[in-house]
């Protein structure tokens, strides 16, 4: 007689995964925040993906200069493994962008790991901005029934951002590579540039962040965990999914890419990581910004999207936007 199946992998307790391959998943999960009421965004959800049954929340701000607001695709964090647009900490993140950068912010959900492991994610987000492309296709044609009424007239599709937060970092930045500067791929949206907070980025080599003080809401071993749960079953950290500058991972120094900011706390593991993948771009001649905020830990935008350094990071992001445009 077998024995009876054991726990292979345990993160915090909601989520583990068990020797004969099944998952529990848990749904009671105390939040330390709640959802911040801000009646200067309206937001609701959309279904983008049919086949998979995935979701987006869109938010728009109620009053804005601007004629047309352009577009911030979000991308949130959980190591692969966690998160969706409706937890509070997302929610009120993407109200705060909205607000503070008068812009329309579309949030996608994506397959989570290990019921969907990695390339997953990063599929789902190609399949949330062909979603854009479609809405701006059915809007642009007359008497076109399809596209979303709240984009019509509102939105400039010719001025797209992409923008992630620790995981959602790394999508951001395989969307970056997938796309490449200038793609016609998905004409008439156009991504002008790239926002990555914290990406969530690995590799076999530790660097020096990661040896040093665990931060508040992570520790190394839960990072090594989350890598274990989200990439391919025997791949190593050198995966292209998770090191950008692996053996195997796509020759970047061939590729043009639009402009990139990168958006890192000084007391972060992540934090050499992200140092060392904007460095290693500037070398390669890429238009790339790095700003780093002392003393500050993983999520401090995300889970205090209404603090004074907050605030700094919005004024950074709407000078990078301005910029580019």
């Amino acid at each position: 007689m077998g024995s009876l199946p054991h726990i292979v992998e345990d993160c915090l307790g909601y989520l583990k995964l068990y020797s004969d391959g099944s998952i529990f998943r848990s749904d009671d999960i105390k939040f330390p925040v709640s959802v911040i009421e801000d009646e200067s965004v309206l937001f609701k959800d959309c279904l983008f993906d049919k086949r998979f049954n995935l979701y987006l929340r869109l938010f728009k701000p109620t009053k804005c200069a601007a004629k047309k607001l352009p577009v911030l695709m979000f991308f949130h964090g959980g190591g692969f493994c966690f998160g969706s647009y409706s937890w509070p900490n997302i929610h009120n993140c993407c109200v705060r962008l909205a607000s503070g950068l008068e812009a329309v912010v579309v949030t996608p959900d994506y397959r989570l790991s290990p019921e969907h492991r990695l390339p997953a994610a990063v599929e789902d987000g190609v399949e949330a901005v062909r979603w854009l492309q479609r809405q701006c296709l059915s809007l642009s044609k007359e008497g076109q029934d399809g596209g979303d009424a709240w984009l019509d007239g509102a939105v400039d599709f010719d001025r797209v951002f992409i923008v992630g937060d620790s995981s959602g970092g790394n999508i951001a930045h395989q969307l970056a590579v997938r796309l490449g500067s200038g793609s016609r791929e998905f004409d008439p949206v156009r991504v002008r540039g790239y926002i990555l907070m914290a990406p969530f980025f690995g590799g076999e080599a530790r660097t020096k962040s990661e040896g040093g003080p665990q931060e508040h809401m992570l520790s190394l071993d839960l990072l090594d965990r989350f890598w274990r749960l989200s990439l391919p079953v025997g791949e190593s950290r050198d995966h292209p999914m998770a090191n950008p500058f692996g053996a195997n991972s796509p020759s970047v120094g061939e590729l043009k890419l639009d402009p990139i900011l990168v958006i890192v706390g000084g007391n972060e593991l992540l934090k050499d990581r992200a140092e060392d993948y904007a460095r290693r771009l500037k070398e390669l001649k890429k238009d790339i910004q790095y700003v780093e905020f002392e003393g500050r830990e993983h999520g401090f935008f995300t889970h205090h999207p209404y603090s004074q350094v907050a605030q700094h990071v919005l004024q950074i992001l709407k000078e990078f936007m301005l910029k580019i445009n």
